[in-house]
């Protein structure tokens, strides 16, 4: 018997403040720690669910490993991106994702769309 999906988004909130902190140290660069504890997260709302909320306002930076997570995951599944901060806005404004991702000031307008 197959796993019925709910039609509902879940809510992924985000525990990092940083989406990859870059390391002056290390000769690789930026580091992608908090980035696989994220996609899991949405991996396993998604085995539940059609689309993820995804509560970015606790993010202050971000660079182009995020925005390629936010992306994969756009074309994924039904992807909301829920109060994000000044950072972030400027980030998707740049590279011109604002006008493809679904952008919402809050959690509850996202839940509400």
């Amino acid at each position: 018997m197959s796993k019925r999906r709910r039609n509902a988004c879940q809510s992924v909130s985000t525990s990092v403040s940083q989406a990859s902190v870059p390391d002056p140290d290390s000769p690789s660069g930026p580091q992608q720690e908090d980035l696989p504890p994220l996609q899991a997260q949405i991996d396993t709302a998604l085995a539940d669910h059609t689309g993820v909320i995804l509560d970015v306002s606790g993010i202050t930076f971000a660079d182009s490993m995020f925005l390629r997570l936010l992306l994969t995951t756009h074309q994924r599944t039904d992807l909301r991106i829920a109060a994000p901060s000044e950072t972030i806005e400027r980030l998707l404004a740049v590279v011109g994702a604002d006008t493809s991702l679904r952008v919402y000031p809050t959690v509850e307008q996202a839940q509400n769309t």
